[in-house]
């Protein structure tokens, strides 16, 4: 038993190792997006708020860094909707429930999402400054954060607001153990419930998500938001081969189950988005989450725990939609 309890540690040690870029290399996503608190839905992102959590092992003892990749809105990559004018907070929380208060795990920036003990916070609109640039926040003390062996060591949460304006930034999260460069923490992690992410305009690029299922899932039921039918979502696994969830069109929700099967337990699925190559849909914004049979949400790690799940079966030939 400690053998095998020694090796789920190894693996998830490695898994993690590398999770420091937030979204991560293997999940190809440009961009995370936020929108300004008077945006149109419409335009991809339900709520105006994101949140991310981040961990670092329990015996873990020295400073780190949150960055941010231009955080202000204004300029190249940002989203704009007739001219910049929208203000995003970033606030960093640690301490006593910073997530096992369950509003911070929830869908919906409602109630006690901002539980916890606030570390930091700043408010960026259109600044030059911040343009195409890293903005750092910390050090961070590992003792600020709250242990959670659930979710893998100690953790801390930041969160980015909307909180005015009507256009969308778009930005990138790195945690590090330097101020001014980008060194990851050994054994370090990121994740989230709720992913609100760009996709590429590039129709050949895919991008990916990793939902972890562990021994007590057997079903899991996906929400998408204005995915625009912008192509297809698919689910792969070692024994599942590109199988189509629901996908929504403009401004609203699609949701549809998938049963689980055994020898996906205790591994990462890689939910793929994958866009038609004919419509050339730009700048689209997408959510995306997924619950267990209980309603319960599932976290997305930024990379895999257990590694890129790889389909071990025979690939049957079948219809290709239009």
């Amino acid at each position: 038993m400690m053998k095998l309890l020694s090796f789920i540690l190894f693996v998830f040690s490695f898994a993690v190792a590398k999770a420091q870029p937030v979204p991560a290399v293997e999940e190809n996503i440009p961009f995370l997006v936020t929108f300004g608190g008077d945006a149109a839905t419409s335009w991809g992102d339900d709520d105006h708020s994101q949140t991310f959590f981040f961990t670092v092992p329990a015996d873990y003892k020295q400073p780190f860094y949150i960055r941010i990749f231009d955080p202000d809105c204004g300029g190249a990559n940002d989203e704009m909707n007739g001219s910049f004018n929208t203000m995003t907070r970033f606030s960093v929380y640690g301490g006593v429930g910073c997530i096992t208060d369950p509003d911070a795990r929830a869908t919906n920036p409602k109630g006690n999402f901002k539980s916890g003990t606030l570390l930091a916070n700043k408010t960026f609109g259109n600044q030059a400054d911040y343009d195409n640039k890293w903005y750092t926040f910390g050090p961070f003390n590992p003792s600020e954060g709250e242990k959670s062996a659930k979710y893998g060591g100690i953790v801390f949460k930041l969160i980015a607001e909307g909180l005015k304006g009507d256009d969308g930034n778009l930005y990138r999260y790195f945690m590090t153990t330097i101020p001014d460069k980008n060194i990851g923490v050994e054994g370090g992690n990121a994740f989230t419930f709720e992913y609100t992410f760009r996709l590429h305009s590039d129709p050949w690029q895919t991008s990916h998500v990793y939902p972890y299922v562990d021994d007590k899932v057997i079903s899991l039921a996906q929400a998408n938001y204005d995915w625009d039918n912008d192509g297809y979502i698919r689910i792969y696994s070692a024994v599942t081969f590109a199988e189509d969830l629901t996908t929504s069109g403009d401004d609203h929700w699609s949701q549809s189950q998938y049963m689980i099967k055994d020898a996906e337990r205790g591994k990462s699925l890689d939910i793929q988005f994958t866009k038609d190559n004919t419509l050339k849909v730009n700048n689209n914004n997408v959510v995306f989450y997924v619950t267990n049979q209980y309603g319960e949400l599932l976290p997305f790690y930024t990379v895999p725990i257990g590694g890129i799940p790889k389909f071990q079966g025979k690939v049957s030939a079948k219809p290709i939609r239009k």
